[in-house]
């Protein structure tokens, strides 16, 4: 099966890229919901999480709690039909957001491990 590369770009003919790796379009499926600000998309203004807003932000505990509520939740409402989340770790430190996510893609058995790291 084919799917659509994000984010989007063109490949090296000029044509919309495309990718047939599954886990690669789950990678990307994530990191646009992680890293998209709720109100970017026009006509899907709820979708995102908008973490890197919390870049900024001073480090603390309920912040880290937050972080994490906002990540299940996001994913949850966006991509429950393609995985479901195992565990999940967020890291704050000098203005580096560090996201581990442990799932499993619905209708395979293998767990996949992503870490999506952004720097302020």
């Amino acid at each position: 099966m084919t799917y659509l590369d994000l984010s989007y770009r063109t490949d090296g003919s000029g044509r919309t890229a495309v990718t047939r790796d599954r886990n690669r379009r789950v990678r990307n499926l994530l990191e646009a919901v992680l890293l998209t600000a709720p109100g970017e998309r026009v006509n899907r203004p709820e979708f995102g999480a908008g973490l890197l807003d919390l870049l900024f932000d001073a480090n603390s505990e309920a912040l880290e709690t937050a972080s994490e509520f906002l990540i299940r939740s996001s994913i949850t409402r966006h991509l429950s039909d393609v995985l479901a989340i195992d565990a999940l770790a967020v890291e704050r430190d000098e203005g580096e957001l560090r996201i581990t996510l442990t799932y499993t893609v619905i209708g395979d058995d293998e767990q996949q491990t992503e870490t999506f790291t952004r720097k302020a």
